[in-house]
């Protein structure tokens, strides 16, 4: 019996006792020798360690390793990949800095691998615009040091210190996303090597304007562009006859740009594509294809630069804890402040489990009650205004012991704390593994489903905590489980699975940033639908025939 339930809860873990091993030896040596001679020696990884830290994330979805890593270091590289591994049948797995919680990296086919993360240049920083473009290897916290002395910031903020493409890939959110927006919102242009090597901007391209003298005898230019425009990509021979050869190439009119400009022997000033355009405030041109790629989760591409929205840095930042009697007092606060129109910055629920555990690990000194995090930015005069509204509203229903954090050094601990969660958490129980699910309703409805939630980790016997982004009505439950017990694991899964429903229910969603993944693939089809699941069906076929983008997550 013990087996049947281990079995029946196979594919729900990553660490490395369960990891598949499978898939290994697919790839032919001359496939491997055509990686490097793309990429380079050193860049090329078939090492059994590499592949399985490489096969899983954060999540509890067992590893499952790919067949090789690379590590392009430019987006010429990856579209060269692209059409090797498309032209040969391979599936293709992008990779940033594995922090994700559904499974998203796992090589359910094998394959190859494409680790990011050395693509780390911030290309285009343009203040006045309010923009910047970053390669793949950027993460927050590198564009936030980066942007510190230009008065502006990047807010989006999952806790993990997450690549920003990826972020881009998997719909992130985070603490700020009631005031700055999810990624949807911060996302102004993706550059997208498709399935097969073509480059697509989904915003379109940008041009700029250079002066170049050609001499006889000779050519050169002033001041070239970063990024010249796209060659169709050489891909490697892996031996045998032409045809072959041939079958890798993408089709007639597959790349744009076509052969280069004859150069004259005259001044003149010339143009030249050079990546991500900057961007206008709005535009009605078209499908929206930026919207297409944020929350695809790899499967539909690979993103290896984006232009994001940034924010200026608030004059004046505090920061507040208080504590409420129940669950129903704490988030009535929160629709009232809202209602308000209270401008706040972050606003965070932590239970009575989630608050003693975060006392433990982060030495606060917070009531255990159910409890709100919250974050104003503004000018002295604004801040001054709206935490004498806030505390009316809060004391109205019945919180107390406010804690005020003025001082930066004050706001990081406390800050700290909150996106410590996890691993407070894990230290409640010493030994287990932390499965994370998240879900999303009407803030209309949250309270509702907090309180049945705990009543369900009662009713399941598990230990948890809940934690949320209650300004969205997006909140986290952390559950600890024994991976040796499969009985446990049962309860574990079939807990998930009914929060999600229970959410549909309610007119929210199964994910509100965590995405779809491996694990959430039925509850999605019960969300969006018959007709909703084949719509993204064919969207998919059209940019991926061939079903090797990521295969296995989403659909």
């Amino acid at each position: 019996m013990a087996n049947l339930l281990r079995a029946a809860t196979w594919g729900l873990f990553s660490w490395r006792g369960y990891c598949s091993r499978g898939t290994q030896g697919r790839l032919s040596a001359g496939f491997v020798e055509a990686l490097k001679a793309i990429v380079g020696s050193p860049h090329v990884s078939t090492a059994a360690v590499v592949r399985e830290q490489h096969g899983h994330d954060e999540s509890m979805h067992m590893c499952q390793p790919p067949d090789a890593v690379v590590w392009p270091q430019n987006v010429e590289q990856v579209s060269q990949l692209a059409a090797l591994c498309y032209g040969q049948g391979v599936p293709i797995i992008p990779f940033g800095t594995g922090s994700g919680l559904e499974g998203g990296v796992c090589a359910v086919q094998g394959g190859v691998c494409v680790n990011l993360i050395r693509m780390g240049r911030i290309l285009e920083l343009n203040p006045e615009d309010f923009s910047v473009v970053v390669e793949p290897g950027v993460t927050r916290k590198a564009l936030n040091t980066h942007l510190r002395d230009c008065g502006l910031w990047f807010p989006v903020d999952p806790g993990a210190d997450a690549s920003l493409c990826g972020m881009a890939a998997t719909g992130a959110s985070g603490t700020n996303s009631v005031r700055y927006g999810t990624m949807r919102d911060n996302v102004l242009n993706l550059e997208v090597v498709l399935p097969g090597g073509r480059q697509l901007h989904t915003a379109g391209r940008g041009r700029r304007f250079w002066e170049q003298r050609v001499f006889p005898g000779g050519s050169g230019a002033e001041n070239p562009p970063a990024r010249q425009e796209p060659q169709e990509p050489q891909v490697p021979s892996l031996g045998g006859e032409d045809p072959q050869r041939r079958a890798l190439q993408p089709p007639p009119g597959f790349w744009p740009g076509g052969s280069q400009r004859q150069r004259s022997l005259v001044h003149r000033v010339t143009e030249s594509w050079t990546g991500l355009k900057r961007l206008s405030r709005k535009s009605a041109a078209g499908y929206n294809l930026t919207g297409l790629f944020v929350g695809s989760e790899g499967t539909l591409g690979l993103i290896t630069a984006a232009t994001l929205r940034l924010h200026p840095v608030p004059e004046a930042t505090v920061a507040a804890t208080c504590a409420f009697p129940t669950v129903q007092a704490a988030v009535d606060s929160t629709v009232h402040i809202l209602q308000a129109a209270v401008p706040v910055a972050r606003i965070e629920f932590l239970d009575e489990v989630m608050m003693d555990a975060c006392n433990r690990h982060s030495k606060l000194n917070c009531s255990v009650a159910p409890t709100l995090f919250l974050e104003f930015h503004g000018s002295e005069q604004a801040l001054a205004e709206q935490v004498q509204r806030t505390e009316e509203i809060i004391r109205h229903n019945g919180g107390s012991h406010f804690s005020w954090a003025k001082e930066a050094e004050e706001r990081s601990r406390l800050w700290a704390a909150r996106h410590n969660a996890w691993y407070a958490s894990l230290a409640l129980r010493p030994g287990c593994k932390g499965y994370s699910t998240d879900v999303c309703v009407p803030i209309s409805r949250l309270s509702e489903i907090l309180v049945q939630t705990k009543e369900d980790l009662e009713a399941w016997r598990l230990t948890g905590t809940i934690v949320g982004h209650v300004g969205d009505g997006n909140f986290h439950c952390i559950l600890l489980v024994d991976p040796e017990d499969p009985e446990e694991l049962l309860r574990v899964q079939a807990f998930a699975e009914q929060l999600g429903r229970r959410a549909l229910a309610l007119h929210g969603t199964c994910t509100g940033e965590h995405g779809i993944g491996l694990g959430k693939r039925q509850l999605l089809l019960e969300e969006v639908g018959v007709v909703g699941m084949e719509t993204m069906r064919q969207l998919k076929a059209t940019l991926d025939p061939r079903g090797l983008m990521n295969p296995g997550k989403v659909l």
